[in-house]
């Protein structure tokens, strides 16, 4: 089911179904942010990405000894969630731990989604709540897609993506679907980066974050950009799907990563997995910003 949120200057879409955002509109500019999605390219706009963020090792996991089957990024972005509050300007959604999820996911949960439109933009915040009496496990991230151009006269190249702090830092390369750890290097974010199709010819670009991060999608021929800004999350992801022309970049801020090429399978020896112990919550959040 659709909703609204509102304020004098945006307008933001939900879906109940994955508590996805919808749409980022901009009344102000008469501009449209994120990517209204389209499975020639990507059918997705903005899916939450948990238990888990990336693929696992022929996807699946071993707890406690018992082997569970898992798809990329987990199962929350397909499951409907509940209604919890609503306002004009907010919204939060909540997805409990059931049956179905323990078949794949052996652990109670409480996942909570809030949005709140305000000034010029929409801060999104994740709180997982473990309300049994034993030690969780899990990742959890954000996926949102922003239309690359925002204008019609303008071109995917005529972008560049921009960082702050403009500082040098760790990049994680992939090797198919998983992260090589062992070959980090420094990525270049000190300086713009151009955007161009062959940035993404290894897939996403993925950096080791800390603190205070934005990243801003920009262009020299407009003054409208778009910036997610977060703290404190240990990662980003940076993407397009690569031998298209998909008029889109995905932003992606994670707390959790794909398993590494030498992972166990174990989930407590994940790389980059969150723990949670009895009755413990989990709360971060990430703004995006509109011009």
């Amino acid at each position: 089911m659709k909703f609204t949120i509102e304020t004098a200057y945006l307008q933001a879409t939900l879906d109940s179904k994955g508590a996805e955002l919808h749409s980022l509109y901009s009344k102000e500019h008469e501009i449209e942010y994120l990517w209204q999605g389209d499975a020639t390219y990507w059918g997705r706009r903005s899916p939450v990405l948990f238990p888990f963020v990336g693929a696992l090792k022929d996807n699946k996991y071993t707890y406690n000894g018992q082997t569970y089957p898992m798809s990329q990024h987990g199962f929350a972005r397909d499951m409907e969630f509940e209604v919890y509050e609503q306002s004009s300007d907010a919204m939060t959604f909540v997805l409990k731990s059931n049956q179905e999820t323990r078949e794949v996911y052996p652990f109670d949960f409480e996942l909570y989604l809030s949005y709140q439109l305000g000034g010029d933009g929409l801060s999104v915040t994740y709180k997982v709540v473990n309300p049994s009496d034993e030690q969780m496990f899990f990742s959890i991230g954000g996926h949102p897609a922003f239309n690359v151009p925002l204008e019609k006269d303008l071109t995917f190249e005529d972008y560049y993506l921009k960082s702050s702090p403009m500082k040098s830092r760790i990049m994680i390369p992939l090797k198919g679907r998983y992260i090589d750890v062992e070959n980090r290097t420094l990525g270049q974010t000190n300086a713009t980066i151009a955007l161009t199709r062959d940035l993404f010819s290894n897939d996403a670009l993925i950096y080791e974050t800390k603190g205070l991060n934005s990243f801003s999608i920009c262009s020299e021929k407009s003054p409208h950009s778009v910036t997610l800004s977060f703290n404190n999350l240990p990662f980003v992801g940076i993407w397009t799907p690569y031998g298209t022309d998909a008029p889109f970049v995905c932003i992606e801020p994670w707390a959790g990563i794909a398993d590494s090429t030498d992972a166990s399978g174990k989930l407590e020896e994940k790389f980059g997995i969150q723990t949670l112990q009895a009755q413990e919550t989990f709360t971060t959040k990430y703004a995006i910003t509109v011009k």
